[in-house]
């Protein structure tokens, strides 16, 4: 094992699900399987003992579910990076898993390489979601959302400074970087260093919360929404 070994965590209640996650990881230079648990209570414990980089959760298992298992990972301090494992793309509990700081999701009948890079992705700190996934979650999201919802994010968006609230609406609408840097007409790290600060005020984990945030808000209902 190196240095940038990727430690991951396998959590599924089906032991041939399990197999085969952990067959196809094996194949991985970069990626070693620490453990593996069948339900969430068992993958706290296994995480305590094994510290992975990142844990694969399946959300629905009997007894503590992947959700649960979720918000308790991320609530820890140096939480391991949480990617969701569903069978749906826009499902109110993986809007909750990424709310509560799972850095995304992959569905369950994604390709093998497709998985093995979202590990390799959010170990690295990247989010997992594309753009059109996040339109879609959102839609969903319009129809779930309620108004005290809004209005408890519109008073936590409140603490952004204007230039951050500018980069902030552009995470929103999935722009990388590079693009927002474009866009608002400044360097890439500049984008980056306000990225980290709304993280930071707004005591956020990743940049799939702020864009539910913002969202929340209502700060993409405006003309700046582009094709949202």
């Amino acid at each position: 094992m190196t240095a940038a070994t990727i430690r991951l965590l396998l959590v599924d209640d089906d032991p041939l699900v399990r197999a085969g996650l952990s067959l196809m990881m094996g194949g991985a230079d970069d990626i070693t399987v620490v453990g593996e648990a069948a339900d969430g209570a068992e993958a706290e414990t296994l995480v305590d003992r094994t510290r992975p980089d990142v844990v694969l959760m399946d959300i629905r298992m009997p007894g503590t579910d992947g959700l649960t298992a979720t918000e308790r990972l991320r609530g820890r301090e140096n939480a391991p990076q949480v990617v969701v494992l569903t069978t749906f793309h826009a499902d109110e509990q993986v809007l909750r898993a990424l709310r509560a700081g799972a850095a995304g999701f992959v569905l369950k009948d994604t390709p093998p390489a497709e998985i093995v890079d979202a590990v390799r992705k959010v170990a690295a700190g990247d989010p997992v979601l594309s753009p059109a996934v996040t339109r879609r979650l959102m839609a969903h999201a319009a129809d779930t959302a309620a108004d005290d919802r809004r209005s408890r994010a519109r008073a936590r968006v409140t603490a952004l400074a204007d230039r951050e609230r500018e980069v902030a609406v552009a995470v929103g609408r999935g722009l990388a970087n590079a693009e927002i840097a474009a866009e608002l007409f400044m360097s890439v790290a500049t984008v980056k260093a306000h990225v980290s600060r709304a993280l930071a005020k707004l005591r956020l984990n990743n940049r799939v919360q702020l864009a539910l945030l913002v969202y929340d808000a209502g700060l993409l209902d405006g003309p700046e929404a582009g094709a949202y």
